[in-house]
This record gives C-alpha cells, sequence and structure tokens, in this order.
C-alpha cells in the first residue's frame, strides 16, 4: 500500500509501498481501517525533528478516519462499514491503577503500546490497524473531514477545557487562540457557556479567533505585561479563572499564568522543549500549572456530540492524495495557512457522510 513515511529525521517525508495490514494478522482488539480521511498536526513537526523519541522509518499522522473492513474476534462494539476516529493510544494494560481510575486517565497507562506516528504507523496510509478500545465511531451527519482534525487537536483542547472546570459565564483564556486546537477551544467553551479571551501573536491568529467567536482577542506582540494589563481590564480587575495555553512560544507559559487570576489554573498543553515561566508569575499568586494531555475514549465521544449539536467549524484546508503529503508539511513548517491541513486519502470514502 502506499504510505507518506518519516525516514530520516528533519528531511522531508517519503511517499513509499509498504506492507498492507493483514485481516487474519490482527489482534483480538484491533479494527483494520480503509483510511478516508488523516490530517496534519502541528506535533508532527516534532516528530520529523526527532523531539518526540519516534522509531524511524514510520507513517506519519496520528489524526485518522476510516471504514471498518475487519475486526478482532474481542471487538463487538463497531461493525463491518462503521466510521471511526481513530484513537492514538494502543494496547492499554487494563489493569493498572490509570486503566481502572477516573475516565480521564485511562490513555497515560504506562504499560500500553506505541502510540500512532512514534513506532506503530500512523494515518498517513491507505489501510491502518488501530485499537477498537481507543476508537469513536463518527456520529450521523459529521464527515470525515470535519472528523479526522478531531482525533488529535479535538481530543487534545477539549481535555483542556474539560480540566479548566469552569462555570457558565467564567472567563478561560486560550494562548494560541488562533491555531488548529485554539479555534476549536474556543468554540467548545463558547459551547460550554464560558467567556473566552483569546491571544495570539499572528494577525490570521488573531483574525480566525474572532471568527471563532472569542470575546475578546489580545495581541500577544505587545508583550506580556500589556496582554496582562488587558486581561485585568477585561476581566474586572481579576484576570481570566483558568487559561489553556496551546502555543509554544518561548513566552506562551509565561503569558498564560500572567493573565490568570490568584489561585487559577494554567493547563499547559503545547509541547514545546522547555517550558519556561518566572516565578514571579506563578508563585506569589499561586498558580495552578497542570500537563495535559488528549481525552479518553468516552470524552472524545462526548466532544464529537458537542461538535454536531453546536455545529461547531473546523478551519480546514483540504489537500487530496497521500502525494501531497510532503507539500503539506512543508507549508505547515512556514505557516502558510490557517487553521488545519486534512488530505483526503480515499476520495470515494471520503464522501461518505452517514454510515452504512
Amino acid at each position: 500500500m502506499l504510505a507518506c513515511q518519516i525516514v530520516k529525521y528533519n528531511e522531508p517525508h517519503q511517499i513509499r509501498r509498504i506492507p498492507t495490514p493483514k485481516p487474519q494478522d490482527l489482534g483480538p482488539h484491533d479494527l483494520l481501517l480503509k483510511v478516508a480521511v488523516a490530517s496534519l498536526c502541528h506535533s508532527d513537526l516534532e516528530y520529523l525533528s526527532g523531539n518526540l523519541y519516534n522509531k524511524l522509518p514510520v507513517t506519519a499522522s496520528h489524526e485518522g478516519t476510516g471504514v471498518v473492513i475487519a475486526k478482532g474476534s474481542a471487538v463487538t462494539k463497531f461493525q463491518i462499514g462503521d466510521r471511526i476516529m481513530a484513537g492514538q493510544t494502543y494496547g492499554r494494560c487494563g489493569d493498572c491503577d490509570n486503566c481502572n481510575g477516573e475516565e480521564s486517565y485511562r490513555h497515560y497507562c504506562p504499560n500500553k503500546g506505541s502510540a500512532m506516528s512514534v513506532e506503530r504507523n500512523g494515518a498517513f496510509q491507505e489501510y491502518l490497524v488501530t485499537d477498537a478500545r481507543e476508537a469513536c465511531r463518527i456520529p450521523e451527519g459529521m464527515s470525515f473531514l470535519t472528523a479526522a482534525p478531531l482525533a488529535c487537536a479535538g481530543v487534545t483542547v477539549w481535555r483542556g477545557v474539560l480540566l479548566a472546570d469552569l462555570n457558565p459565564g467564567q472567563w478561560i483564556g486560550i494562548v494560541g487562540s488562533g491555531g488548529g486546537l485554539g479555534h476549536l477551544g474556543i468554540q467548545f467553551a463558547k459551547a460550554k457557556g464560558l467567556k473566552v479571551l483569546g491571544i495570539d501573536a499572528r494577525d490570521d491568529g488573531i483574525e480566525l479567533s474572532k471568527e471563532a467567536g472569542a470575546d475578546f482577542v489580545l495581541d500577544a506582540r505587545k508583550g506580556k505585561d500589556e496582554v496582562a494589563r488587558e486581561a485585568l481590564r477585561i476581566t474586572g480587575g481579576k484576570g481570566v479563572a483558568a487559561t489553556i495555553n496551546v502555543s509554544d512560544a518561548k513566552s506562551a507559559a509565561s503569558t498564560a499564568c500572567a493573565i490568570t487570576r490568584m489561585h487559577g489554573t494554567v493547563i499547559q498543553v503545547a509541547l514545546p522543549p522547555e517550558v519556561s515561566i518566572p516565578f514571579s508569575e506563578y508563585i506569589f499568586r499561586d498558580i495552578r500549572v497542570r500537563g495535559s494531555f488528549i481525552c479518553s475514549p468516552k470524552e472524545a465521544e462526548e466532544m464529537l456530540q458537542l461538535v454536531v449539536k453546536h455545529d461547531i467549524k473546523v478551519q480546514s484546508n483540504i489537500f487530496h492524495g497521500i502525494h501531497e503529503i510532503p507539500k503539506v508539511v512543508d507549508m505547515l513548517s512556514k505557516g502558510q495557512y490557517r487553521g488545519k491541513g486534512v488530505i483526503v486519502i480515499d476520495e470515494e470514502g471520503a464522501g461518505r457522510v452517514s454510515k452504512l
């Protein structure tokens, strides 16, 4: 089958022919998908650089959707023909404290297998093996084009909104609000009745933040101190109740703390090599900084239903065919499009809006 793989760090992705997964080789909890649509995540650039310790060669993309064409012997939740949003994690043990603990902890299982695009091939290929226990059925009426970016960008920023644990009417800040995660986070927060203060450092990011529905948008290029003063003014002198940082800019985490009220929470989602925060931004005001990964499959299903109910839009740039992917990666690295880069792998399959 055709695949787009990372073969060497810091070199362009390569289009290659690799073995097609065989139904007879599936594990008991596996699904075999014919990939319909996959999309590019900003963290794919980290995989390309080697910062996330992936084993090469490996097929890129951890945002995949497709149709079930075969399943393992233990799979009862899904049927042949179901439309699926693949999960990133694979092979949780089911026995550890995380697997048997809080819903939002389960994907932190220390005994799980490799994630997509790390040692296990990702979705930039024609057929994909995924774990049925981590997958979600795509709701009726939702296209593959909408679902694919939600497989990482959506589930990641959605967990940030959940961890903020705010009540309707409270203020939430989003640093990096005009990016692929940020513009979804704005819409998720608004759907939960929150007021949103967006912060971005690019003209198109500021514009997209406004289009996504942020109540106010501040320009990070004015500097942390000015942004913090404006945030205090907007929120009646208190600051936002919680902030999600989805920007890997060096000063982003510090800015996130600066706009957050005393005793508030900053949720660090972005993956810079280091997170740097001056002690004065969090110690003296008791700001709690919490790291966050993706959400659980149950939480992801809730997110998908929210997207349908509130008609949440993904800002997408649509490309067609696996051969286009190296170009899309280069465009992302140069900031040449806003929102998400979405690649149609199977033209016929991508047109199916509801399941068979």
